[in-house]
């Protein structure tokens, strides 16, 4: 949930592929948050409960499933627990600290640690591992037995869940430098939708080879840095469309049916965005939320949060919802804009996207804390 100016670029050298990876910007000075102005609640929303893991230091998605939430935390623990009552499911541990968050299709779950490794449990068990080659920072996927993984060097890989088998891997030619941050990796019907760069790619899960490109945003600006446009993840699919963000440049979606891009705008910004059969939101860099309606005409905008480092938002019911950087949720009126509710956690950082199961929201701060609540 970093922004720019607290340091996220930051250039890893790998010797052979003389390859960059970005994960902030070198800027160090950052502008005080808006001061939140007073607000009287016009909706409901009271906790449901709440747990701990470890903190968390990297990129993190909360996969829902079954009825479940399931969550990982720096230490390698992986936990599972019942979205309704917060009772735990399964626990299980990778025996190494983690670089990325946790996949899951209810079965099974996939991790990546910090050394390259992807790690697999079945209802928490430790099934295999493999070594990666390579430093992964979006979650794995995992969907039809199969588990996905895209590396920062772009190269996405499949495996077998039952066995660990590699079943393929694409790698093709790509810029010098990128975005060691979480990529789109997500499933569209039969096929797997990956980030490629500024270009979402749909690729055939069995063979691991390209069935179209769409792009959403292009590359600008006077250097390598400055032209980082790599998609943000996660995406959000709404029907045949998915859409995302590109780092710094972009937000945007596809025609995932056709492999088209239907609108994009250029906007600063570098986390993943929401969107519902309406909208699409998203906040930008100085975190300024705006709301596309579906043909990416400006519905509105809202400068209320500025500076507050957003994170990615869930559009839900008749909210859009904000987690900042000091640990408050924010809700919004999707249409509107208007200010509704707001909620606190533990002061700490909101670094999961909200995720809803049945009628409970999940968020998780970045020292740990599970915070569960129900809207009204």
């Amino acid at each position: 949930m970093m922004k720019p100016w607290v340091g996220r670029i930051s250039l890893l050298l790998a010797a052979l592929a003389a390859v960059a990876f970005v994960a902030g910007c070198a800027s160090s000075s950052k502008p005080k948050p808006e001061p939140l102005q007073a607000l009287t609640p016009k909706i409901a929303g009271a906790p449901a409960w709440n747990q701990r893991i470890e903190g968390v230091q990297f990129p993190l998605a909360v996969t829902v499933v079954r009825s479940m939430f399931v969550v990982a935390g720096n230490d390698g623990t992986v936990l599972a627990v019942d979205a309704e009552s917060g009772r735990e499911v399964w626990r299980g541990n990778a025996g190494a600290k983690l670089s990325a968050g946790v996949g899951s299709d209810g079965r099974f779950a996939a991790v990546a640690t910090r050394e390259g490794e992807l790690v697999v449990f079945d209802q928490g068990l430790v099934k295999w591992r493999k070594p990666l080659g390579v430093r992964v920072t979006t979650a794995p996927l995992v969907a039809g037995e199969r588990v996905f993984v895209v590396g920062v060097d772009r190269a996405v890989q499949a495996f077998d869940a039952i066995d660990g088998r590699k079943l393929w891997i694409m790698q093709r030619p790509g810029d010098p430098l990128t975005l060691a941050q979480s990529g789109v990796l997500s499933a569209f019907k039969d096929t797997l939708i990956v980030g490629q760069g500024p270009r979402m790619a749909g690729v055939d899960p069995l063979r691991g080879q390209i069935r179209w490109e769409a792009t959403i945003g292009s590359p600008r600006g006077a250097n390598e840095i400055e032209r980082l446009a790599d998609l943000v993840g996660p995406s959000v699919r709404v029907g045949d469309t998915v859409c995302a963000r590109s780092f710094q440049a972009a937000v945007g979606c596809v025609d995932a049916q056709r492999g088209t891009t239907t609108w994009s705008k250029n906007i600063g910004g570098t986390d993943a965005v929401a969107a519902d059969a309406d909208f699409v939101f998203a906040a930008d860099a100085s975190d300024r939320i705006t709301a596309w309606k579906s043909n990416g005409e400006v519905a509105w905008t809202s400068d209320k949060l500025l500076y507050r480092n957003l994170g990615a938002p869930l559009s839900t019911g008749k909210t859009v919802v904000f987690g900042d950087g000091e640990g408050m949720l924010h809700f919004f009126a999707r249409d509107s804009g208007e200010a509704l509710l707001r909620l606190t956690t533990d002061g700490s950082a909101i670094v999961s996207q909200p995720a809803v199961s049945g009628t409970v929201m999940l968020v998780v701060t970045r020292n740990g804390g599970l915070f569960a609540f129900r809207p009204k």
